[in-house]
């Protein structure tokens, strides 16, 4: 399985994208970067061999794997099985392993526990990632405390040290649903084998999924809106571990947002319907049919009566909320469509400052109440020009305004839209969509 991140080369390719028919047909998402990130971390952390499936190949999840196999693991492909890997425990023990491929990716920090685990401390630059907002990680830090450890800061990056080991439970409760305090929580409890009571926790389709894999190796788990609780396994199984990613929501997400933007028709495939039900909520408001069976979306766009009706697509972490990754290729559906929409997010406070510059160069009039919430009137008329992928979000949301745009959108920066999808063009293509990508 490649390791590298994307050449120099392909950072200077850019996306030509035309308006052209409604998009149709049928088309498979890859499995989720932010749920195959932590589930790498988690094979790590258990110390017994994981096959881990349905591996995106996009570049952070590139680098999560290599971060592993320069820590000590050792990450193996099976033979004709391009999306799995299996994740073995070694017996070396190689003193605190140099990892500056960590400050290019944010999920770095979920393997904090493996490593404080496999050698006492962890020691990483800051996490890198999109440029979205300070995210800081002082509620991690609080978390390891919690457990006994000991943390450190300086201008390059970050020290946890495994202090002392306890067997009592953990208790604690987070100031705010931190998906990644949450997972370094129940990482760090199965590195130390520990129960864990977590209270406020993030409950995204993410966590559940990583909840459900300690489930399956033998953790008593038991999650519900104020309280997550983990208690381990007697005696600690020892046999190969199966998981799967599941199929990446966002990445189904802006694809429907896409079809619904051409008026199409598709069926969007590996992508299970329970993970998307405030996404599939804005899309009915603002008159789009969708529906879902077990693991596919069905979006009948052709059949969309507008309603005029305000969408208010805001980010949040309360369960059963709104992913702040939908909101992005929502606003640029919204562009197209009647009504007067407000859109928020104060989850990733950079990000309109990434999205709405990008999106004016089309000709959008957006108007911004704050620096986290901003509000459009449609249908509005775009005309195609030279776009930025500042982020991976402003990227799809960009290709998804670019289709019905007047005249070709140029967008450039794919090395940050392949941070989050291997070849997102690709399946607009399968689906009719006129792009292509050159060098210039």
């Amino acid at each position: 399985m490649k390791t590298t991140a994307s050449t120099s080369t392909r950072a200077a390719e850019v996306i030509a994208v035309r308006p052209g028919p409604p998009l149709a047909g049928t088309v498979a998402v890859d499995g989720s970067k932010n749920a195959a990130l932590p589930l790498l971390a988690a094979a790590a952390a258990l110390g017994r061999p994981v096959r881990l499936s349905n591996i995106p190949a996009n570049t952070d999840v590139q680098i999560m794997l290599a971060l592993l196999q320069q820590a000590g693991w050792h990450v193996a492909q099976p033979v004709g099985e391009p999306t799995t890997a299996v994740i073995l425990p070694t017996g070396s023990r190689r003193t605190h392993p140099e990892l500056p491929q960590a400050a290019h990716i944010r999920a770095s920090y979920y393997l904090v526990p493996a490593l404080l685990a496999r050698h006492g401390e962890a020691r990483l630059p800051w996490p890198g990632g999109c440029r979205i907002g300070a995210r800081g990680m002082e509620v991690h830090f609080k978390v390891y405390e919690a457990f006994g450890d000991r943390s450190a800061v300086d201008d390059s990056g970050y020290r946890v040290e495994a202090v002392m080991p306890r067997t009592s439970t953990v208790s604690l409760v987070l100031p705010f649903r931190s998906r990644g305090a949450t997972v370094a929580a129940m990482l760090r409890a199965v590195t130390t084998g520990r129960p864990l009571r977590l209270g406020e926790p993030n409950l995204s389709p993410e966590v559940l999924c990583l909840l459900d894999a300690l489930h399956a190796v033998g953790w008593e788990t038991r999650a519900g809106e104020h309280l997550l609780a983990l208690s381990p396994p007697s005696p600690a199984p020892s046999d190969t571990v199966v998981w799967a990613v599941p199929g990446d929501k966002v990445e189904a997400g802006t694809l429907a947002c896409a079809v619904a933007a051409t008026g199409g028709f598709a069926r969007i495939e590996g992508v299970r319907g329970k993970d998307m039900g405030p996404f599939m909520a804005g899309l009915r408001r603002l008159g789009v049919t969708i529906s879902s069976e077990a693991d596919a979306l069905f979006i009948r766009a052709q059949d969309t009566r507008a309603t005029g009706r305000p969408l208010r697509a805001i980010a949040s972490l309360s369960p059963g909320g709104l992913d702040a990754d939908f909101e992005p290729p929502l606003m640029a559906l919204a562009l197209g469509l009647p009504g007067t929409h407000l859109f928020a997010d104060a989850i990733n406070p950079g990000r309109h400052s990434n999205l709405l510059p990008q999106l004016t160069r089309l000709g959008a009039d957006i108007e911004e109440i704050s620096s986290t919430e901003c509000r459009l009137a449609g249908p509005q008329r775009l005309i195609g020009t030279g776009v930025e992928a500042t982020d991976i979000r402003t990227g799809s949301a960009l290709m998804v305004a670019g289709l019905t745009a007047r005249g070709v959108t140029t967008l450039g920066g794919l090395d940050q839209l392949r941070r989050g999808h291997a070849d997102l063009p690709g399946k607009l293509r399968t689906l009719g969509a006129d792009i292509c990508e050159v060098t210039p």
